[in-house]
């Protein structure tokens, strides 16, 4: 029968290389009627976990995690034609590689896109290297984006 995805996850940090994937993500949902799930993964900001460094307190991670939500994602919702897909938006805090490969294994993912190169955005969320390391870790195919 072939390749049919059901769940497609997509990569995203705000750079027009990852905004390219996000609509590529979303012409492949469309095309096999299949679940999109754009995620953008905010990595804390520096110094949080240095030596001797305080742990940053729940409310200041979900402030960050909301700030780079209405940043990436809620800009990209805007952009996106997402009429008539069944998406979801996921905003993570961490490491964007392994963020990424636990929310295709939780999500059950069929591929993940990803865009080459990530964002500057302060160097907070996802990184060009990102997709050299999912390339070779992800269990699921993927798809990057030049």
């Amino acid at each position: 029968m072939g390749w049919s995805p059901k769940t497609i996850v997509v990569g995203v940090d705000g750079s027009e290389v990852s905004t390219s994937a996000a609509e590529s993500a979303a012409d492949i949902a469309r095309h096999w009627k299949a679940r999109l799930v754009v995620v953008t993964v905010v990595r804390p900001p520096e110094g949080w976990w240095g030596i001797g460094g305080q742990p940053p307190t729940p409310e200041a991670l979900a402030e960050a995690v909301t700030k780079g939500q209405e940043e990436v994602l809620g800009a990209l919702e805007d952009q996106l034609d997402l009429e008539g897909l069944d998406y979801e938006l996921v905003g993570e805090i961490g490491d964007p590689t392994n963020q990424l490969l636990s929310i295709c294994e939780s999500q059950d993912a069929d591929v993940l896109v990803i865009g080459r190169r990530g964002a500057g955005l302060a160097e907070r969320v996802l990184l060009g290297s990102v997709a050299d390391r999912l390339t070779h870790h992800s269990k699921i195919p993927v798809l990057v984006v030049p």
